[in-house]
């Protein structure tokens, strides 16, 4: 039993050196937005696709475009404009000539044929374009023409959205926001990182980035992230902040029933249940505390819960339920 204790207990330890491995490299480019860098970083560790919201300028293509060579992973960008069309990402049926002079209809794969697909201002694009992604966020697959094709493991999707200048943008539906297993708000750098970012790119720097991870690493760890010890009573406390999030439910709260519309999917507890092993594993341990819970909480779930009009009228966003929920949900079940 020691033997098992002390064997998990240096894989924790190997994942924390790993992880922040990765975290050094990719702060060689990236200046500041740790909360960030730990959000896309803990999403990809679980196999699950991130959601980035801000102004542009703030870095958040760059991120992307760093952590694919750091990762050592295959890069595709699709810029989204309204007149994107599904064809566009997935691929396409093609009437080509083979040596014989016979003409047949062949699949040209799309820029979705990658391992990281960074899906630049997503809103942009019309709900059919949209849509397209469900497939490949959910299953991994493409279909076309009647058949499946498996993308290639590891896949993540990294979207990007802007907050502001919504005019000719369409805002995801619900169930491809669901897909996503953080949301995260991408603010502006503080005066020291924005000094660090003058520096380094006006100055004719060229910053060399080394290869720390690659595709079966992160599917090694992938698969030990879900062997971490979820105690049942932990467990049962992520399942009730995820049902506090529910109007008039048995667990939600005031502010949910004031200004919730929808609460969140069984995806959410799922999310919360991964993100919080990495959480833990970080930590040093293997085993999820409630804290490890709470530290997640927010981007696991503020894509998750539609607010009500009343919500709009009096300016209330999601995380200021999701807070009000944290605060309210005991750890302890009655």
């Amino acid at each position: 039993m020691s033997t098992s204790v002390e064997s998990m207990q240096a894989e924790a330890a190997q994942f924390r050196d790993r992880y922040n491995a990765v975290r050094e490299m990719i702060g060689r480019v990236i200046v500041g937005h740790d909360d960030i860098v730990h959000g896309v970083l803990t999403a990809i560790l679980c196999g699950g696709h991130c959601l980035l919201e801000g102004v542009p300028g703030l870095g958040k293509t760059m991120l992307v475009r760093t952590l694919a060579e750091v990762l050592d992973l295959d890069f595709n960008r699709v810029q989204f404009t309204p007149d994107l069309m599904p064809a566009d990402i997935l691929g396409t049926n093609m009437i080509v000539e083979n040596e014989d002079g016979r003409r047949k209809f062949e699949f040209q794969k799309g820029p979705v044929f990658t391992q990281i697909l960074l899906a630049d201002e997503i809103n942009r694009a019309t709900p059919k374009t949209q849509s397209a992604m469900l497939e490949t966020m959910q299953e991994g697959t493409v279909t076309a023409g009647g058949k499946r094709f498996e993308l290639a493991k590891p896949f993540f999707v990294l979207a990007t959205q802007n907050p502001i200048e919504q005019e000719g943008t369409y805002p995801l539906p619900e169930a491809q926001l669901d897909r996503f297993m953080f949301k995260l708000v991408v603010g502006y750098s503080s005066r020291e990182d924005l000094n660090v970012i003058v520096d380094r790119t006006t100055r004719g720097e060229t910053i060399s980035l080394d290869k720390v991870m690659d595709g079966s690493e992160l599917m090694k760890w992938q698969a030990m992230i879900r062997k971490v010890i979820l105690a049942p009573h932990v467990q049962d406390y992520l399942v009730r902040l995820n049902l506090a999030t529910h109007p008039d439910g048995p667990h939600s709260v005031d502010a949910t029933n004031s200004y919730v519309r929808w609460g969140a999917s069984p995806r959410g507890a799922q999310t919360l249940a991964l993100a919080s092993k990495v959480r833990a594993l970080l930590d040093g341990r293997y085993n999820v505390s409630f804290e490890d819970v709470r530290r997640v909480f927010l981007p696991a779930m503020r894509h998750r819960v539609l607010l009500n009009f009343e919500a709009q009228a009096e300016g209330i966003d999601p995380d200021t339920v999701l807070l009000d929920i944290l605060e309210k949900v005991p750890e302890k079940a009655d």
